[in-house]
């Protein structure tokens, strides 16, 4: 069954625009023009992520976030923001009521996707999480925190280490810099993409079957190969 988006937006060039990207790739859309509509929306529909622009009429995005995190029915619901450009107290606002993401305004609508997909994945599986993902002949043990390699430990950084685990989790699918730095650094990090070229490529030196395993997509980000 098709994953149902709430868009609380009342820019209707955005509307549309974000709406044929998601359609696109399989997601039904259903969209609101205010806040009072987006949370009567919720009340009437099994929505499984809520996309959300900071300036609202009448209630504003972030009240309206509140709100859904505030009610026991949707106070797991995803949510991403949009945030016109300087509004730094904004996101951080917002990231501190439960947001899970931002997006800042004007963005890309294929990083949009992207970042939805991603943050859908992370959602679904939170009691998923094995204790051991193996890949060839590398083992990860999330208890033990050790990563080893033909039984021999190699020893990791803890961004190196989250770097290697999103990577296992989501084998075969691409995953931007961007999602990258959001989730191993966190949103209070303030350093460019270019920290997560410089930690694949240690990655890369440290266990040498991830040299090739691990393909960079021009100028999206990474994937880590399906197994042969």
């Amino acid at each position: 069954m098709s994953k149902k988006i709430l868009l609380v937006e009342d820019d209707r060039d955005i509307v549309n625009l974000v709406k044929h990207y998601l359609e696109k790739e399989g997601f039904r859309v259903i969209d609101a023009s205010d806040g009072a509509k987006g949370l009567e929306k919720l009340q009437h529909e099994k929505i499984d992520l809520a996309i959300l622009d900071v300036m609202l009429p009448g209630l504003d995005g972030i009240e309206v976030l509140k709100r859904i995190k505030g009610n026991a029915k949707t106070s797991g619901l995803p949510v991403i923001m949009l945030t016109a450009k300087g509004e730094e107290t904004d996101k951080v606002i917002g990231l501190e009521l439960g947001a899970d993401d931002y997006m800042t305004k004007p963005f890309s609508p294929k990083e949009l996707v992207a970042r939805i997909k991603a943050l859908l994945r992370r959602t679904e599986r939170p009691a998923e999480k094995a204790e051991v993902i193996k890949y060839e002949g590398l083992t990860l043990d999330f208890s033990r925190h050790e990563v080893k390699v033909k039984d021999k430990e190699v020893e990791l950084t803890a961004k190196e280490f989250g770097l290697l685990e999103e990577l296992l989790k989501n084998k075969g699918r691409v995953l931007t810099r961007d999602t990258l730095l959001n989730n191993i650094w966190g949103y209070d990090y303030f350093g460019t993409t270019r920290t997560v070229d410089v930690h694949i490529r240690r990655l890369r030196e440290k266990i040498p079957l991830l040299e090739k395993a691990i393909v960079t997509v021009k100028q999206l980000g990474y994937k880590l190969r399906e197994e042969v």
